[in-house]
């Protein structure tokens, strides 16, 4: 994997993405709308345009080509349908980020043939809109059912890192701080997580060995938010109380009704090596209070 193509690769783990990639020595392109600085300076090279405008988006790539292009901002059918006209010939495979979220709720560990993008109806409205779910559903829908483009979908649960923008950790440890009430309707609920650093490697990892079709991409175990909350305990000294209702301020990001965990089998088996989210949350806890202590 000499030449790679990132969509989205300015924040998160689209950023560490980025790295890991320079640091392989690969000929990194970024592309972006150029309203957000990124730290990689002349080791990347730069197109402009937004994703969403199919003709810029067709002009900002005219006449180039990459071994992978990574996709981790397309929510809707139509940028799907757009990206795979204009990558087509263009690159030998493409690795949408999609989400735990295509599931339906599920009494076990969920696996890629629970949710078939191959099968599954694209019906698109004139307004554009969608839910996260149905959006990432019609996405992969659209994308495999393109036989001129080789497609991987890899499917993130709650991806958490100390740069996730979105501060669902973070929720918890400040509540947990200021002594507020949590509210979540099943706190002993199991779910799955991805540290950012993992999911970045694990983007890597899929464009190296070019592994086609659905792919999910968790941590090793699940751990409920009731267990979470006795790690910032340990970690703070303090705890919230969880409770099942509360205002919408104090409602946990992190609130399922049941256990939403997925199985990470076919990419482990397929030689990727997950982390265990019980070793890497607690380290991950203590980073988050470090900085909540160096606050006034």
């Amino acid at each position: 994997m000499k030449n790679v193509l990132v969509l989205g690769g300015t924040r998160f783990f689209g950023r560490r993405l980025v790295s890991r990639l320079i640091e392989a020595g690969a000929d990194v392109t970024i592309l972006t709308r150029g309203a957000s600085e990124d730290p990689f300076g002349d080791k990347v090279q730069r197109l402009q345009a937004d994703r969403t405008d199919p003709d810029a988006l067709r002009q900002a790539v005219e006449g180039q080509q990459w071994d992978v292009v990574y996709d981790n901002i397309c929510y809707t059918p139509e940028e799907a349908e757009q990206a795979a006209e204009i990558f087509a010939g263009r690159t030998g495979l493409y690795v949408l980020t999609s989400t735990l979220a295509v599931y339906d709720n599920a009494d076990h560990p969920l696996q890629e043939g629970d949710f078939d993008p191959y099968n599954y109806p694209v019906q698109t409205n004139p307004e554009r809109k969608y839910s996260y779910k149905e959006g990432k559903r019609l996405s992969e829908a659209v994308l495999f059912g393109r036989s001129n483009l080789a497609v991987a979908a890899v499917r993130f649960p709650i991806v958490l890192g100390t740069d996730d923008y979105t501060k669902r950790l973070w929720f918890h440890i400040e509540h947990a701080a200021q002594g507020e009430p949590i509210g979540l309707p099943a706190p002993d609920a199991q779910i799955s997580f991805v540290h950012a650093e993992e999911a970045a490697a694990c983007l890597q990892w899929i464009g190296e060995v070019k592994l086609e079709g659905p792919v999910n991409a968790c941590s090793d175990g699940t751990v409920s938010v009731r267990e979470i909350m006795g790690m910032i305990e340990l970690e703070i000294g303090q705890t919230a109380s969880l409770v099942s209702e509360a205002s919408q301020e104090h409602q946990s990001p992190f609130g399922v009704p049941q256990d939403w965990v997925m199985s990470n089998a076919r990419a482990a088996e397929s030689g990727f090596t997950f982390w265990n989210v019980k070793a890497w949350m607690p380290e991950l806890i203590r980073e988050l209070a470090a900085d909540l202590k160096k606050r006034p």
